[in-house]
């Protein structure tokens, strides 16, 4: 990317993939495949086991942090995928707390709970690592720490299937800076270790990976086959865990896909029949200010007032919200600004994975910048735009 702008190569996609991971297998003796069952990990997942057999460097570790609340088409897929003779499985069924975006009353899922075994949603596979060892308890922290303990001693890389298209927030976040040495498509997770994640597809579309799938024959959830069937949108398709702030969408058509699930999934968890009887035109009916409000900054502070319980996430919300009032002090994207937080609010989503989201907008990190004064200083000296 230069000012802003994508360079494009005279090179597909599937190529420039294997081109990363061959050199990811180059600079690591650790490689690990992350796993969620997903279209995107799936085609990572199949280009590293090309590489991987080409280099006589099977089996290929595969690592799945199973949330318990998954969709069973995505465990029997990962079922398969685990008991390849190819794969060296890391399929941590480990205690966990998960956040539940559909209850202001019990804010997480404690997955694998040791002292409510009766209440799984499954029963824990014989292959799985089933011990928390990692001292930590959330999700997003659990990667560094599972290679922190498992390669303390070496380097090691993580491979996940995330894009660009799907997140302006990503764009920006795989495209600013250099990861390790001039790659700059991944994150450091620890530094000082040599431990670091890539996204070796983060350019490809989704039309890439659909294709790459079917050009390949590579096996798939057929949780997408029940999504196409019941009219579910191919970019909406998520095979992700069914309660978290970005996958609620999901309960509202899971009962029609899965009745068993849904079933076990509304004893486990507080809220959940509750979004799913809702539905989306209910849960996140946003679209048009309701009448007894002034404004959406008005509507924003009723919600959180009335439906913001705990007077600890309240405090947090109330922070956040005060700090972007004082820090974006615009016209032409304040009514977009409250939505994504009352989006946040009806999600319960006080970790502000949609606030950031929306923070991370392309036409947001351009006003960012042009507050700090980054593009006056270099319109200044540009004649075309002087004159």
């Amino acid at each position: 990317m230069r000012n802003g702008a994508k360079i494009y190569k005279q090179e597909n996609v599937y190529d420039a993939a294997i081109k990363r991971i061959n050199y990811l297998f180059d600079e690591f003796d650790n490689v690990v495949v992350g796993f969620s069952g997903g279209k995107d990990s799936t085609c990572v997942l199949n280009l590293a086991l090309q590489v991987a057999e080409e280099r006589n460097r099977l089996p290929l570790k595969v690592m799945f942090l199973d949330q318990e609340a998954e969709w069973v088409s995505v465990i029997d897929y990962i079922r398969d995928v685990m008991a390849d003779e190819r794969i060296d499985p890391m399929w941590l069924q480990i205690p966990i707390r998960l956040f539940n975006a559909t209850s202001n009353t019990e804010h997480f899922l404690n997955c694998w709970d040791p002292k409510d075994p009766d209440n799984w949603l499954r029963p824990k596979e014989e292959i799985s690592l089933k011990e928390n060892v990692y001292g930590k308890d959330r999700f997003f922290d659990m990667f560094q720490a599972v290679f922190e303990y498992h390669f303390k001693d070496t380097k090691a890389c993580y491979l996940a299937g995330v894009r660009t298209e799907e997140s302006p927030a990503r764009f920006l976040a795989v495209t600013s800076d250099a990861t390790y040495k001039f790659v700059t498509y991944g994150k450091k997770l620890n530094r000082k270790m040599q431990h670091y994640t890539f996204y070796p597809i983060y350019d490809w579309s989704f039309t890439d990976v659909w294709k790459a799938i079917h050009d390949n024959e590579w096996q798939y959830t057929k949780l997408y086959d029940l999504q196409y069937q019941h009219g579910i949108a191919i970019k909406s398709m998520r095979v992700s865990n069914l309660h978290h702030e970005t996958a609620v969408e999901a309960l509202f058509y899971l009962q029609d896909l899965d009745k068993e699930l849904w079933n076990k999934l509304t004893k486990r968890i507080s809220g959940i029949q509750t979004a799913g009887k809702l539905g989306r035109d209910n849960f996140f009916n946003i679209d048009k200010l309701p009448f007894m409000f002034k404004d959406w900054k008005e509507y924003r502070d009723h919600l959180l007032d009335n439906l913001i319980t705990d007077p600890k996430h309240h405090k947090v919300f109330r922070k956040k919200f005060n700090q972007m009032d004082e820090k974006y002090d615009f016209e032409y994207h304040i009514k977009d600004m409250h939505k994504a937080q009352i989006k946040s609010l009806l999600a319960n989503d006080y970790e502000f994975t949609k606030i950031t989201n929306w923070e991370r907008n392309p036409n947001v990190d351009t006003w960012r910048k042009w507050k700090r004064g980054i593009f006056n200083k270099w319109t200044s000296t540009n004649k075309y735009i002087n004159g």
